[in-house]
């Protein structure tokens, strides 16, 4: 048989509680949605929801289409499913501010008990802890270089239950990793905004060193593909060095979206006062005072 597609060794199972579940997420963000679209605040954007929506569409595709199917066959089927988990799809969640949506559209007994459950202070104290940019930065950093150690890659390839493990660990790792720089409700900042900058730049080191070995590696660094079937006549090694060039480039292109929307944004308030300044030179009138903490962040 040719080299190039052995569809009849992959096998495809419809993941019905998973479908339920982002079924279930989904109905909850659209009934908040729709009571806080009825306000007079109009707090969330359709941009919001549509942001959240098409976030759950990448984790069904990730984890419940036949794309999933090819994880074990493919090397970069199964880096395609990491960047949608990790890297994509938290941030699109995230950006649809479902922390408050769902506030809104849970039964109103269910937030009573939230309510009552989130109030003793050390709760608060570790959900400040844990989103933390450093603490955020070290297990995001940690979840993706773990489970690209060859031994515990084998066991998520041969083993069901790690595999779950390492797909929801990558999904809440993503999540960590973005609430510091999106900073969905209720969360607070806990720093200058330049800092971000430096977050996203040291969390392209991990990817960048990773990718660069398995670009560059003249060896095959999971055996574990040596004994799956070729598809698409991919070799083993050659479907190594995709991989890595598809995480080397998804994630530098991911990282630099949101650094140049914050680089806009601290560079606006000081291209504004500096125009007010030339103008007022210009028509001989009083130097305009900049906004209090304006320019603290550059």
């Amino acid at each position: 048989m040719p080299p190039h597609v052995h569809s009849e060794t992959v096998s495809w199972e419809f993941p019905v509680s998973l479908i339920l579940a982002l079924l279930f997420a989904a109905w909850l963000y659209l009934r908040g949605w729709i009571y806080l679209r009825s306000s007079p605040a109009n707090i969330i954007p359709t941009w919001r929801a549509v942001s959240y929506s098409l976030g759950l569409l990448l984790v069904s595709t990730a984890l419940g289409s036949p794309l999933a199917a090819y994880d074990h066959n493919l090397l970069t089927v199964h880096m395609i499913k990491h960047l949608l988990l990790m890297t994509v799809a938290p941030a699109l969640i995230l950006l649809g501010e479902p922390a408050r949506v769902f506030w809104i559209g849970i039964p109103p007994f269910a937030r009573r008990s939230l309510r009552r459950v989130s109030r003793p202070s050390p709760l608060r104290r570790f959900a400040r802890m844990m989103t933390r940019p450093e603490l955020c930065w070290t297990l995001s950093a940690l979840t993706l270089v773990t489970w690209h150690i060859p031994a515990l890659f084998t066991l998520g390839v041969r083993s069901a239950t790690w595999h779950t493990l390492e797909q929801a660990m990558f999904f809440g790792a993503g999540l960590l990793f973005w609430w510091p720089v999106i900073q969905p409700w209720p969360s607070a900042s806990t720093g200058p905004r330049w800092s971000l900058l430096l977050y996203l730049f040291l969390a392209t080191l991990p990817c960048d060193i990773l990718s660069g070995f398995l670009v560059f590696s003249d060896r095959v660094a999971y055996p574990a593909y040596l004994s799956s079937p070729r598809l698409f006549g991919f070799s083993v090694l050659e479907d190594q060095q995709c991989a890595a060039a598809l995480m080397w480039t998804c994630v530098t292109l991911v990282y630099l979206a949101p650094a140049v929307i914050i680089s806009s944004k601290l560079l606006a308030p000081r291209i504004s006062h500096e125009h007010d300044l030339q103008q007022s030179q210009f028509s001989g009138g009083p130097v305009p005072q900049s906004a209090p903490g304006s320019l603290e962040v550059v």
